[in-house]
């Protein structure tokens, strides 16, 4: 089985969509209305940024992580022992940024999170009734003026072969929101593992742009959309001294919206976040 691109124009891109988001828990989309030329000019300015002393000035501040996490805090996915080989900024309209970096962000900032609300109603549309009913209100009015949506960008510093053994740029999790937007990285190694137990590679041709299914849209569908298990495993060879820059976008609900009677979206939220000793 492999992850198949989808044509976000074509006439049954939604139904595909949500089609492969059930099957896989990923969906890949091609021609889609996100602008590669600013995911680009995105890439290039952070990694200037994160190769700067500039990033400390920024470090995130623990009551509303926005900001810089440097690898040494950086997490440790749930299940696991070794912290991830990474470091990366939180980015919130509302919090800290670099003002010569902002412009850029809060862009695709804008245009990512209205893709998101197409896809999170297309995710609604194909539900079946049994499904749907498991819903508190809409999917997409559950994000509508969120504050919580985080865009992340992710830092994977070139490996120097003094790692710790066992670490990797991203051990296997899965997602805390809803859905995850991701414009494919500058390298590859994303991969998510199938239903059988195999790890696939996930296309990772520029201009393709990556959705998986997170843990709060399985909790609110009754398990129907299940959260999909995904990891970044180390290049090898020449890749290695090549850093990879990730640009996810979490979309997160607004704190009161209820996922199901054991959670709200602002308990589910901090219960992971203490799991991943970042709270």
């Amino acid at each position: 089985m492999t992850l198949q691109a989808i044509d976000f124009q074509a006439p049954n891109a939604e139904q595909a969509f949500v089609e492969s988001l059930r099957e896989t828990g990923f969906g890949v989309l091609k021609n889609h209305p996100l602008q590669q030329q600013l995911v680009a000019d995105i890439y290039n300015q952070w990694e200037g940024f994160f190769n700067t002393e500039e990033k400390h000035a920024f470090t995130f501040k623990p009551d509303t992580q926005d900001g810089f996490f440097p690898s040494k805090i950086a997490e440790t996915a749930k299940g696991h022992t070794k912290r991830d080989l990474k470091e990366f900024f939180h980015y919130y309209p509302w919090g800290q940024c670099p003002s010569a970096l902002r412009d850029n962000l809060q862009s695709y900032y804008q245009q990512a999170t209205s893709l998101a609300e197409t896809l999170l109603s297309w995710v609604e549309r194909q539900s079946p009734d049994s499904v749907s009913e498991h819903y508190s209100q809409s999917l997409s009015s559950m994000i509508a003026g969120s504050e919580q949506t985080l865009l992340r960008v992710l830092h994977y510093p070139p490996l120097k072969g003094d790692e710790e053994l066992g670490a990797i740029r991203a051990a296997a999790h899965e997602d805390i929101n809803l859905l995850t937007i991701l414009p494919a990285a500058n390298e590859p190694g994303l991969q998510v593992k199938a239903k059988d137990g195999r790890w696939l590679d996930v296309p990772c041709d520029f201009g393709n742009l990556i959705v998986n299914i997170g843990d709060m849209l399985q909790e609110a569908s009754g398990g129907y959309f299940p959260s999909t298990t995904h990891r970044v495993i180390n290049p090898e060879g020449a890749d290695k001294t090549k850093a990879r820059i990730s640009l996810p976008l979490f979309l997160h609900p607004k704190p009161d919206v209820v996922l199901s009677s054991r959670y709200t979206a602002k308990s589910y939220l901090t219960e992971r976040l203490r799991e991943l000793g970042v709270l």
